[in-house]
């Protein structure tokens, strides 16, 4: 004759005779009086939701800063219709990437033929920028193009190309859009595929 053996009546005595959140395993858990007093760095912190710079998917992050602003924590937002809170590796790795000591905050600038970065200001790179956009724009722009003896207007430069940021919101990729329409760029690219 075979003995049936009940494992839900066994459980449930066993719970029955014991307070299970006292306990884990075998042992009781243990709480000093200090780690009762540990609280999270970032309790008091308040959130800011944000996202994740990295590629186009648009995971959201919630960015816990201190009372001074300072970046304490970047987590996923777990009210994200996209990722419900989780991110990639790199996503996980922004609030590293943010505090990092090694990361350049300042314009790094290597002449043609040159071997060693130089530091410059914000405002000189802004300028070269623009000065080398509107050089490369009058250098590559055409005006009319003539196809089967049919001459039509294109007013526009393909020696300029436009990659937006996934962070980028509707207000930036309707100036970006702008900016580079009005330049005649037609390779314009924003990244935006949610």
């Amino acid at each position: 004759m075979k003995t049936t053996i009940d494992l839900t009546a066994m459980l449930s005595s066993a719970v029955a005779n014991s307070d299970l959140r006292q306990r884990i395993g075998a042992l009781p858990n243990v709480l000093s009086e200090r780690t009762q007093r540990l609280r999270a760095r970032i309790a008091n912190a308040k959130p800011t939701v944000s996202l994740c710079p990295y590629c186009a998917v648009g995971c959201s992050t919630l960015a816990y800063a201190d009372e001074d602003g300072k970046l304490l924590d970047i987590e996923g937002n777990p009210e994200s219709p996209i990722s419900g809170g989780h991110l990639c590796p790199k996503g996980s790795a922004i609030f590293g990437f943010t505090v990092n000591e090694a990361r350049w905050t300042t314009v790094k600038y290597r002449a043609p033929h040159g071997h060693a970065w130089e530091e410059r200001p914000l405002e000189w790179a802004l300028e070269r920028i623009a000065q080398l956009v509107k050089k490369t724009r009058e250098e590559t722009f055409v005006r009319e193009r003539t196809v089967d003896g049919k001459t039509k207007r294109v007013n526009h430069t393909l020696g300029i190309a436009s990659l937006g940021g996934a962070t980028f919101g509707i207000e930036e990729n309707y100036l970006l859009g702008k900016l580079m329409r009005s330049l005649g760029v037609v390779s314009i690219e924003n990244q935006a595929r949610i």
